[in-house]
């Protein structure tokens, strides 16, 4: 690791005034700092901030600063977020990863993380190994000749299924964006990855409110049980009457470059009986437009069991 200054602004018009990189929890960060994968000069340690809360008594708001441990604890939160939340890292990692620095962590990809081979989001022009190279775990949905890396984040599928939204703010004031609109496809330009501009930081997460998703759930398909990144995921939230779905929210997680929703999966559902063979009708078209490459073609097949799997746990249970 390189060295660098580390401050510790105390207010948010402090810290956004300053010029570094924000450090919260410290668990993305510092893993690429170490790396040298990121090699900033000056560190904001923005723990002070007042950017925290978990206000549950009209819909949804969560503190950029929260701790995701103390999120999934709370007894107000969609069991969705809960379960992504108690999917992710380790329970140590919980303990100190912010959900404002889970949002903004870097992909996983091999390439990305080692300095001493080419990677398009490093370093913008210098190619994409991925492409032709070791890809079991890259994505199938939203790729370009560019970029193959997965988004990371299992609590940016269950927001994402949610329709939540970011509060962004800025010495110039405030603004809310769409998480699924956050989030940018690589194309050709894949170092942009996020609609952050400079000057700007997560101040709150904002989930619309919705009674019925206290029925949800989020399914994560892993190589092993503990610690380890999604090769599929789903993140599911069905309002379920008289046995038929009236509304849906569906997202995907470990197969795309972006957290995946699942939009044509919600109309297919709505209006239909909540059986398995809808299920299955609506998952077969999950990975339209997937482009697999030469190590993760059975992505596609995981996907689709992935999401059945996911729907028929959220109605397990319910009177159909």
């Amino acid at each position: 690791m390189r060295s660098f200054e580390l401050t510790a602004p105390t207010t948010i018009d402090e810290a956004l005034g300053g010029t570094g990189t924000f450090l919260a929890g410290g668990t993305t960060l510092v893993d690429l700092m170490k790396l040298d994968v990121l090699t900033p000069q000056r560190v904001q340690n923005i723990n002070g901030l007042p950017l925290r809360g978990i206000d549950t008594s009209d819909g949804l708001r969560i503190g950029a600063l929260e701790r995701m441990s103390d999120v999934a604890a709370n007894p107000g939160v969609y069991p969705v977020i809960s379960r992504a939340l108690l999917q992710s890292a380790s329970q140590q990692l919980r303990n100190m990863a912010s959900i404002g620095g889970n949002l903004m962590q870097r992909t996983r990809c091999g390439y990305f993380r080692d300095v001493d081979m080419p990677c398009n989001r490093r370093d913008p022009g210098s190619g994409c190994p991925a492409v032709e190279g070791a890809n079991r775990m890259h994505a199938i949905l939203g790729t370009s000749d560019a970029c193959a890396a997965t988004h990371a984040s299992d609590l940016a599928v269950a927001l994402v299924a949610l329709d939540a939204e970011v509060r962004l703010v800025s010495t110039d004031g405030e603004r809310t964006v769409k998480l699924a609109d956050f989030y940018m496809q690589p194309g050709q330009t894949p170092e942009a990855e996020h609609d952050l501009r400079e000057g700007e930081l997560i101040g709150e997460v904002v989930v619309p409110k919705l009674d019925w998703a206290t029925n949800s759930t989020y399914v994560k398909v892993r190589d092993r049980q503990s610690y380890e990144f999604a090769l599929t995921s789903a993140a599911v939230a069905l309002d379920v009457r008289d046995g038929v779905i009236a509304d849906a929210r569906v997202a995907a997680g470990g197969v795309a470059t972006v957290p995946w929703k699942l939009g044509v999966v919600e109309d297919v559902l709505r209006g239909k009986p909540a059986t398995q063979e809808t299920f299955e009708a609506a998952a077969a078209l999950a990975a339209e437009g997937a482009k697999p490459l030469s190590g993760n073609a059975f992505k596609v097949s995981l996907l689709k069991r992935t999401i059945v799997r996911a729907l028929l746990e959220t109605t397990e249970g319910m009177q159909l």
